[in-house]
């Protein structure tokens, strides 16, 4: 099957945004939904038209960004969702793509999502790295030693943010 930004915009529209109006809250339908792709030319372009059409029939407010250049930390899939099943799917064996597609489907349905909690504290280290680093990609993933904090019941929810590298980055940002 070739994939090219047509087959992709139409599993946007025909399983991406249906998905989305099925689940999406109702007290929050007025706020506005990002889908955050990376730089891959073959990805809906932001001011798709064909897309913003399916958009509009929705009554939902969804929009497309796509993430900075050279910030792969800045994906949550990447940075732990896809490596999990990946090692996963790897102590399976495959004959053919059937099985492939089988294991990797097993996979995802055999996922503990409490398991993202880390990984979105991963992403929000990264962030406030980000901005430590001026917005450039030169830092390193921070290691906060997730599984012990967890093991002694300390593992925080979220990460604070110091106050002077927020008013940094809004001065730098000119807001």
């Amino acid at each position: 099957m070739k994939v090219d930004r047509d087959t992709i915009r139409s599993y946007m529209i025909s399983k991406v945004l249906p998905a989305i109006v099925a689940c999406w809250p109702k007290e929050d339908a007025g706020k506005t939904i990002w889908i955050q792709q990376d730089n891959a030319r073959t990805h809906v372009l932001v001011n798709d038209e064909q897309f913003a059409c399916a958009v509009a029939q929705t009554g939902l407010d969804i929009r497309l960004m796509n993430q900075p250049a050279n910030s792969p930390d800045m994906n949550v899939l990447d940075l732990g969702f896809f490596a999990s099943l990946q090692s996963f799917t790897y102590t399976t064996t495959s004959t053919n793509i059937d099985e492939l597609i089988a294991n990797v489907e097993k996979a995802y349905w055999d996922y503990d999502a409490s398991n993202l909690r880390n990984v979105f504290l991963t992403l929000q280290g990264c962030l406030i790295e980000i901005m430590k680093a001026g917005g450039g990609n030169k830092y390193k993933i921070p290691h906060m030693n997730k599984e012990r904090l967890e093991a002694m019941g300390s593992l925080p929810k979220s990460l604070n943010c110091d106050l002077q590298l927020i008013e940094s980055v809004k001065e730098s940002l000119g807001v």
